[in-house]
């Protein structure tokens, strides 16, 4: 589609982009609709209904074309956005607002039905209003003719296009889901199941009608069944507004409502009732009238005679031919022409033009190269893909390349920056005509203003005939000229004293004027219309004072001051043509600019000019190119990029040097070469170390030049391999200025594009934090700012190129590692290869730990790649791939290092690795757990860490499906099989040499038991085998070497470890007993008890607090099985089990020790502790009473009453004061006295007192027991 230019992006939907597009060599803008092939019958349906319609209130439609993966549609533009968006922004619309937007639906609607169309689904998301705010309807994607049946049309559609494998596989059953509308809009009859008709559409309008003025539609719910029943039986409500500017409907609004929501439709208003409500006041009487007598073709007149009533669509004049009659229209809609209604194409003979490339550069002149490239052709079917990615990625840099503010304007004339004027003053007393405000001037009679221009012209010219004789005569026409420089600054006045007869007035004052004095007031009158004037017509001598302001600058090039009188107005000039001949969008331009005026200008920018001309010049040309237009073509010399980059180094003016920047970047947007030729001049260094320049408006312009530069493809390889033109442009990104920084994203993606290697650069530059960064700012939100908003594109192009680089790198080095599989001595251009390739594993994990790019790189494709990576990296550590000869040992590390970094990269993120729980266990697991026993004990350490945390996410979320599959019966299959294979990896590959990793010298054993520890908290299959292995005894070894150490890592993963295995239900603790788990527990509990209760501030608090919970789990299995196996010992009476009671309760007295740490522990802030603890006690009171127990310290009884206190839950109290109760006798009788005691006392006191409050007495009884069994009765002590 080379024939259009595209812009900017204007709406975007699910399966469609919308670009404003312009035709090539017209002023015809227009909207280009982008959109998957799998809406063919759709678009194909609004193509055969819309390709005749001539409306005003229909967008309009042009042409459509196909591209090997996309439809694209050429339609109207339109500017106003969606009446759904209007509704939205303003909530509710006035009386006659509605009225006002309603005639024109009207107008479009009875149209579409008079050319024998049914919209089906009309709703105000497909209305659009274009710039002076005429709505008209757009998308007859579902609209079918009268009494036709869409789906058989979708049918033919879909048939005739078989090839295209995306709509093959849509069914023929799921055709009328496509075809149904919107159900908020949708009549009764047809949700009962009728066809839609032209009666429904009249609906869907009043209930337009309705959601425009009161902001919602009229019915509305959740639900599509409760909305269903809300429009088959309920009746509308009253429309109401809300908020502080509401107004009531009016009656005649009600009426028109109420006729057109009639559930019946042949009790809803018809056409002819419809145009002769009351609430259009008359505007429709005369056609509604006409339309009962007449035939049908009568009618399309009718329909003409609404249009003209509305505004006049600015693109009409575009269309040659008349709307057709509606016999024509019919025909065009039978379904026996589906076969007619074809884009263009490639193979398309028909179609001469060469329309399939879509360029989007804001200006049609770019370089040879690009055409080049923009013409490659599609060479085979896999290389289209990817050349339809690049051909949307290189439009989508180059609608970006420039922004607004790069083409920011500002006036040459009166530039306080460039040269300070004083302000022009007139008499009014001595004027020679009427001293009329510029804007009375503006609204003058036609007579009045023909009489003023007369007076102004005869005033000048006759001065001129009677020459110098009369003395006040060159003051009267320097007052006259003082007034009109006074009065040109109105927009309106300049441009119609532009086209009236005095502007060739002024132009031969130029030459015929007595003195300078009057001269230089011309030129600023001259220069001021040009300046405010924002219409110019052809017959206005333009080059003509162009012309004469050249020549007077070659007669007095050596005179600098009239030089600065003279080129502003030229200047002005200049940028007036450039500017209509722009907005006019002539192909071959409307004036043709004398190049004597372009060598003159040329001639003021050299070196040894005034700086005021110097900046003078440099303004011109910088307005001029800021405009697509042919005028600004002239600038394009060898000479200007130099002259510009000379003005810029050596001038120490800010002002100065920052026009002469942006005329170059300017002219660059017309010419790659004009940058180009400086960097040959001065050299691209010079230009790097300009690029860091502390005025902010250089750099935007020097990166936006850059930018421009690589994607004409003028230099292109120099500047992607250069590094350090890489680095400084990196540096940009640290600029506070959210453009410049944006320019700098273009710049680096372009680079990327060509250079993928300078990714490695990037990426040790600190890229990935820029991006994160960034990516916060950048966010899209509801009051961003443009220039965030530009960021946010910028952004999303270059991330959206960097995740489509990474399985292409990965792609790579599998490639070169590959090639050497089973060479001992790889060759020279397999080593070649490596070196590229491998280094571009640290990008890889660059990118692995951004949280921007992890989630949209890390999917099953990937991950099986990557599981292959390992098995290469598995195959070098065991020296079975020669690596180390080809690159060195420390490249191979380094690739090692890499990827097992990534590795754990991903693994601590378990959203990543849940969703592809198979491939995970299938491909990642298994070369992890052979490097688990590398002869490197850095990648042991990592695989060892790394296992851990997947297996543990993967076990855990087993046990999770694993319940939520028997609830739903539905654990079998996929799942389970995962699960088979995770723990066959564990049996046969991991645990039979663990046992080498648990003697390992630290810190490999800490990483060994952690993943031992993840192994065994959730499968019950591996608690098993570790406790039927050999590793029990080895586990015991490693702790009694770590003893001396219980903060560090080995013992708190060991006590977890013997946590989870003593904690598993049916486990004999037999062997546990044989190692010594009591004393064990005993000596280590004391220990932590001590280092948690004294809180010294040491790194190993939080540590200690964590094994204080597994020793408590430990403790409390400990004293759970013995607690079983005396009930079961009582119950059964059996002499042996008595016997095995007993020796198992002496076996266990040894934790009777810690009563008092645990006692101690119960005040604590941690639940969990607490309730660990508190079990273990009240266990341990159950078993072994007060006898068991060592004596208790006045401190463990001020612990209890803390307890009670902290801890008012019935249950917890009931439970605290039955271990008391059972721990009287080991209580002292002096510990009573005490002052801890005296507390506990005054708690059981509270608790026995307020018995008669609560609902429980337990508690009152407990506490009465207690105080009776010290010695207490009724509050008072009886020692």
């Amino acid at each position: 589609m080379e024939n259009f230019i595209l812009y900017e992006e204007i709406g975007r939907g699910s399966k469609s982009i919308v670009y404003k597009g312009r035709r090539k060599g017209s002023i015809h803008f227009v909207a280009i609709i982008c959109s998957e092939k799998s809406k063919r019958p759709e678009l194909t349906n609004h193509v055969r209904l819309t390709h005749d319609i001539k409306h005003d209130n229909v967008v309009s439609f042009y042409e459509w074309y196909e591209t090997s993966n996309h439809l694209w549609l050429v339609v109207e533009l339109c500017t106003g956005g969606t009446l759904q968006a209007v509704i939205s922004q303003d909530e509710c619309l006035s009386d006659d607002i509605v009225r006002e937007f309603a005639m024109d639906l009207l107008k479009g609607l009875k149209y579409i039905h008079d050319s024998g169309i049914v919209f089906s689904d009309l709703t105000p998301a497909k209305i659009l209003l274009d710039g002076p705010g005429t709505l008209k309807y757009s998308n007859f994607c579902l609209a079918k003719a009268q009494g036709e049946n869409l789906e058989e049309f979708f049918a033919i559609v879909m048939s005739e296009d078989g090839g295209d494998s995306k709509e093959c596989a849509t069914p023929r059953k799921n055709i009328k889901n496509r075809t149904q509308g919107s159900p908020l809009y949708c009549a009764p009859e047809v949700l009962r199941g009728d066809n839609t008709s032209v009666s429904s559409d009249l609906w869907a309008l009043g209930c337009i009608l309705y959601e425009m003025f009161a902001g919602k539609p009229p019915f509305f719910s959740e639900s599509f069944t409760g909305l269903v029943d809300l429009i088959l039986h309920e009746d509308p409500p009253t429309p109401m507004q809300k908020g502080p500017s509401c107004s009531q409907p009016s009656p005649e609004f009600q009426s028109l409502l109420r006729g057109l929501l009639q559930k019946d439709p042949l009790n809803r208003l018809n056409w002819e009732q419809l145009l002769l409500h009351p609430f259009w006041r008359g505007a429709f009487s005369v056609e509604a009238s006409s339309d009962v007598d007449e035939d049908k073709d009568a009618s399309l007149s009718s329909s003409v005679q609404l249009e003209s009533m509305s505004s006049q669509a600015t693109l009409e004049a575009q269309r040659a031919a008349a709307a057709p009659t509606n016999p024509q229209l019919s025909k065009s809609f039978t379904l026996d022409n589906v076969t007619e209604f074809r884009p263009k194409t490639v193979s398309d003979i028909d179609a001469r033009e060469s329309i399939f490339l879509l360029s989007s550069c804001p200006t049609p002149r770019t370089s040879s190269t690009v055409k080049e490239m923009d013409n490659r052709e599609v060479k085979t079917e896999d290389s289209s893909v990817l050349e339809d990615l690049q051909g949307d990625q290189c439009a989508s840099i180059k609608v970006l390349l420039y922004t607004d503010s790069d083409l920011t304007v500002t006036p040459i004339m009166d530039n306080p920056k460039i040269l300070k004027t004083a302000p022009i003053r007139f008499d009014s007393k001595t004027l020679c005509v009427s001293a009329y405000s510029a804007e009375r001037l503006a609204c003058l009679s036609s007579s009045d203003w023909a009489a003023f221009l007369h007076q102004i012209c005869a005033v000048l010219e006759s001065v001129d005939r009677t020459g110098s004789g009369a003395p006040t005569a060159p003051r009267v026409k320097l007052n006259l000229l003082c007034y009109l420089c006074c009065v040109t600054g109105h927009r309106d006045t300049a441009t119609r004293l532009m086209h009236s007869q005095l502007f060739p007035v002024l132009t031969q004052q130029l030459k015929q004027a007595p003195n300078w004095d009057v001269k230089t007031k011309v030129m600023r009158v001259i220069g001021l219309l040009a300046s405010h004037c924002t219409e110019l017509r052809e017959d206005v001598p333009i080059i003509e004072a162009v012309a004469m302001f050249t020549e007077l600058i070659r007669e007095n090039f050596r005179n600098t001051k009239l030089k600065q009188c003279l080129l502003p107005p030229l200047g002005e000039l200049l940028s007036l043509i450039a500017t209509q001949e722009e907005k006019k969008e002539h192909p071959g331009g409307l004036w043709v600019v004398p190049s004597a005026a372009y060598t003159v200008l040329m001639r003021c920018l050299r070196e040894g000019e005034e700086l005021v001309v110097n900046h003078m010049a440099a303004k011109v040309i910088e307005n001029v190119c800021s405009r697509e237009c042919l005028c600004a073509q002239g600038f394009i010399t060898a000479e200007v990029g130099p002259a510009l980059w000379y003005l810029f180094t050596h001038s120490t003016v800010d002002a100065l040097r920052v026009s002469a920047m942006s005329a170059l970047c300017r002219i660059t947007r017309h010419s790659a070469g004009a940058f180009q030729s400086v960097i040959d001049k001065v050299g691209l260094p010079s230009i790097l170390s300009c690029l860091v320049s502390g005025i902010s408006r250089v750099q935007q312009h020097m990166l936006t030049m850059f930018a421009a530069m690589l994607a004409s493809g003028a230099h292109l390889n120099r500047l992607v391999q250069d590094r350090d033109f890489v680095v400084k442009i990196i540096r940009s990104l640290e600029s506070p200025s959210s453009v410049i920084r944006a320019k700098a994203f273009l710049v680096l993606l372009q680079v990327l594009i060509h250079n993928r290697e300078m990714l490695l650069l990037c990426c040790s530059s600190r890229l990935v934090m820029y991006i994160e960064r960034d990516i916060r700012k950048a966010t899209p939100g509801k009051e961003q700012q443009s220039s965030n908003e530009y960021l946010s594109k910028c952004l999303a192009l270059f991330i959206r190129h960097t995740v489509r680089e990474l399985p292409a790198i990965l792609d790579d080095i599998l490639s070169a590692l590959g090639s050497i599989v089973g060479r001992k001595h790889p060759s020279a251009a397999q080593t070649r290869q490596l070196k590229q390739s491998l280094p571009m594993m640290a990008v890889v994990l660059h990118l692995f730990t951004s949280q921007v790019f992890r989630p949209q790189v890390v999917n099953e494709e990937f991950l099986i790649k990557f599981g292959a990576l390992l098995n290469h990296i598995t195959s070098i550590d065991a020296n079975e791939t020669s690596l180390g000869s080809a690159i060195g040992q420390a490249a191979s590390e380094e690739l090692i290092r890499n990827t097992l970094s990534a590795v754990e990269a991903i693994s601590q993120h378990p959203a990543l690795l849940s969703t592809h729980h198979c491939t995970v266990v299938d491909t990642i697991l298994p070369p992890l757990a052979s490097l688990a026993f590398s002869k490197n004990v850095e990648w042991r350490i990592v695989s060892l860490r790394v296992l851990s945390e997947i297996t543990l996410l993967l076990l855990s979320q087993e046990a999770v499906e694993e319940g939520e599959g028997e609830k739903r019966g539905a654990w079998d299959g996929e799942g389970s099989s995962s699960n088979t294979r995770l723990l066959t990896l564990i049996t046969e590959d991991l645990l039979p040499q663990y046992e080498s990793l648990l003697l390992e010298p630290n810190p490999v054993p800490v990483y060994a038991l952690k993943l031992l520890g993840s192994l065994t908290e959730h499968s019950t299959p591996v608690n098993r085998l570790v406790k039927e292995s050999r590793l029990l005894p080895v586990i015991f070894q490693v702790i009694a070497e770590h003893q001396n150490n219980i903060l560090g890592g080995t013992m708190q993963h060991a006590m977890a470890l013997l946590s989870n295995l003593i904690g598993q239900k049916d486990t004999d603790l037999q062997p546990f007993y044989q190692q010594g788990i009591i004393e064990l527990v005993c000596g280590v509990f004391v220990e932590a008890a001590v280092l948690d209760i004294e809180k010294e501030e040491r790194s190993g608090v939080k540590s200690c607090s964590s094994l204080l919970l597994s020793l408590l789990d430990i403790i409390y299995c400990l004293l759970k099985h013995l607690s079983s196996v005396v009930r079961l010992a009582l119950q059964s009476g059996s002499n042996g089990d008595t016997e095995a009671a007993e020796e198992l309760l002496l076996v266990n007295k040894p934790l009777t020790s810690l009563n008092s740490h645990l006692i101690q522990m119960l005040p604590c802030g941690d639940g969990e502790v607490y309730e660990e603890a508190s079990q273990c006690v009240s266990l341990l009171a159950q078993l072994y009473g007060g006898d068991g127990a060592d004596h208790l310290n006045p401190e463990d009884l001020l612990s209890l009453a803390h307890t009670l206190q902290l801890h008012p839950e019935p249950r917890q109290q009931r439970l605290l004061l039955r271990v008391l109760k059972r721990l009287m006798g080991a209580v002292d009788t002096s510990c009573w006295d005490s002052e801890e005691g005296q507390s506990l006392v005054h708690v059981l006191r509270s608790l026995a007192q307020n018995t008669r409050y609560h609902p429980d007495t337990t508690m009152g009884l407990l506490a009465v027991e207690i105080l009776e069994g010290i010695g207490y009765r009724d509050g008072s002590g009886i020692h």
